[in-house]
C-alpha cells in the first residue's frame, strides 16, 4: 500500500492561526486517545472518531495528519474505510462479540434501572446492525 503523502483535498489549507492549529490538533489528540479507547471498549465508536482525528490534524498539521494516515495500527483501517472497501471480518467479529460480551455483564450485573438496560440492549442492537451493513474487506492474497 503507497503511503499517503499530504491531505487529499486541496481546498483544505492547514489553518495559519496559531491557536486554531494547537486546538485542533488537542481536538484531534483527544478524538485519537479516544478512538483507541473504543478498540477495546465497544461503545465508542471507534471509526467516527479516527475521522475526526483525521480531519483535525488535516487542517492543523500535515506532519500528524501523515503520521495518523500511515500509522501502523490505524492507517491501513482508515484508508480502507475511506476507500470504501469496508473493514475485516475479524474485526467485526471481534467488535460484536466484546460489544455483546460488554453489554451482557452490564445489564445482567451492574445495571439495577430496566429502562437503562432497555437503552444499553437498543445501543448494542443500533451498532450490531451498523457493523453488519459495512462492506467486509478481503485482503487480495499474492
Amino acid at each position: 500500500m503507497p503511503e499517503q503523502k499530504s491531505c487529499p483535498d486541496p481546498a483544505v489549507k492547514p489553518k495559519k492561526n496559531r491557536v486554531v492549529r494547537a486546538l485542533l490538533i488537542v481536538a484531534g489528540t483527544i478524538s485519537l486517545v479516544f478512538a483507541a479507547i473504543g478498540l477495546v471498549l465497544p461503545l465508542l465508536p471507534t471509526t467516527p472518531l479516527l475521522l475526526l482525528a483525521l480531519a483535525c490534524y488535516c487542517r492543523s498539521s500535515e506532519r500528524l495528519y501523515l503520521w495518523l494516515i500511515n500509522n501502523k495500527w490505524f492507517g491501513e483501517y482508515i484508508r480502507n474505510y475511506r476507500e470504501g472497501k469496508g473493514v475485516p471480518l475479524k474485526t467485526k467479529v471481534l467488535a460484536i462479540t466484546l460489544l455483546w460480551a460488554t453489554i451482557s455483564v452490564s445489564v445482567l450485573f451492574l445495571v439495577p434501572i430496566l429502562i437503562v438496560q432497555i437503552l444499553l440492549l437498543v445501543i448494542a442492537i443500533a451498532v450490531s446492525i451498523h457493523i453488519l451493513r459495512l462492506p467486509t474487506y478481503k485482503k487480495k492474497v499474492p
